[in-house]
């Protein structure tokens, strides 16, 4: 599976991506167009219960005050008092979500297995599907019709193996700069496109430097320009609005999880084994950030002074008061023990919320410099 185990360090509760489709691929009782069966978990909405609060839970992001975190089984919860307690959203699928963001109060996506990619309207509270991974299948193939030239061959291979495959390709990332333009992103170099909030989406593969076809497991914009991070140190970087993303030179081999984007344009790549690089020159050149342990960095956001956090499988909690070229664990942050960590954000009250293997918590507020 190259790189697959795991998928990323959010998607701390699948370590091994075979594993997860297979549970997903129950066939439901029809099939698309070309008979192969749908998983199940694409027509079943997920199970409300009150055990969703106890979820693993995988991304975590801000709606306004509003919180929304999303996880396994397609739980989504949402909180409106700063993370004390939480209602569960209405979801109509049951796959893992991996990734969510809210470009304003009310307008957000989330992403995750078997393709799917979800838009809420009114703030997380309800959902409804507007891909998955048959249809990226079937959108893939369509675009690679269109490839002229010697490319063209390659394209309708590629793509003809996504459809044969089934939707067991999940998405990882998104990353939205308005309400209209964003992507989603993920496994084997998957990329797709929208310019219209989702209604209408366009396979963006062909657009990227990444020749081996390896994951893509972060998204962030900075400074005018797009920046991809992926497994085996690949890091990406488009000036042109997305029309092509160009191989950055990278410091280090191994996967880079996700980026952060400081306010000032800097940017921080983390990933395994607790690896973190720094740069300020649109990542032209990148230096080693110590962030002093060994567990695999997981997720991160800016807060809204502009302190930077990042959080680990280990359970650790790491603030960065300088643009991201430092970090030090946080002061007063009350874990148990190896809680895993796969998220954080703030909340309303300025206390940060973590989202992992356990569940979602609140812990001190960020400290001041």
């Amino acid at each position: 599976m190259n790189g697959l185990n795991p998928l990323a360090a959010r998607c701390i509760t699948r370590t091994a991506l075979a594993a997860c489709c297979a549970l997903a691929l129950t066939p439901a009782a029809r099939a698309d167009g070309a008979g192969a069966p749908i998983p199940a978990a694409l027509t079943q909405p997920a199970l409300v219960t009150p055990k969703a609060l106890n979820a693993a839970m995988l991304a975590i992001a801000a709606a306004g005050q509003r919180l929304v975190a999303a996880g396994e089984r397609g739980t989504i919860l949402y909180s409106d008092d700063a993370g004390v307690s939480w209602r569960q959203a209405r979801v109509p699928v049951s796959v893992s979500l991996t990734a969510l963001q809210f470009v304003d109060a009310r307008q957000g996506w989330a992403v995750g297995h078997q393709g799917v990619v979800l838009h809420s309207a009114d703030g997380g509270a309800t959902w409804s599907k507007q891909l998955d991974g048959i249809q990226a299948a079937a959108l893939a193939l369509k675009g690679a019709a269109d490839i002229a030239g010697p490319e063209q061959a390659r394209a309708q291979a590629d793509a003809q193996h996504l459809v044969d495959d089934g939707p067991d390709k999940p998405f990882l990332d998104l990353y939205f700069d308005s309400a209209r333009s964003g992507y989603v992103l993920g496994a084997y170099n998957l990329l797709f496109k929208t310019g219209d909030g989702g209604a209408t989406w366009q396979p963006w593969q062909r657009h990227v430097a990444n020749p081996k076809g390896l994951h893509l497991y972060g998204m962030r914009g900075a400074g005018g320009a797009l920046y991809l991070a992926g497994e085996q140190g690949l890091l990406l970087r488009s000036t042109d609005q997305g029309a092509s993303f160009s191989a950055l030179p990278t410091p280090y081999k191994g996967s880079y999880f996700g980026l952060l984007a400081a306010r000032g344009g800097a940017l921080v790549a983390f990933g395994l084994r607790g690896n973190a690089y720094w740069s300020g020159d649109q990542g032209a050149s990148w230096s080693r950030i110590d962030t002093g342990i060994q567990a695999s960095l997981a997720g991160g956001a800016e807060l809204a002074d502009g302190t930077l956090v990042l959080v680990s499988q280990g359970g650790d909690v790491l603030l960065s008061h300088d643009q991201g070229r430092s970090f030090a664990a946080q002061s007063g942050a009350a874990l148990p023990p190896a809680l895993p960590l796969a998220a954080v954000a703030q909340a309303s009250d300025g206390a940060l919320v973590v989202a992992g293997l356990r569940g979602l918590r609140r812990v001190a507020p960020a400290q001041p410099r």
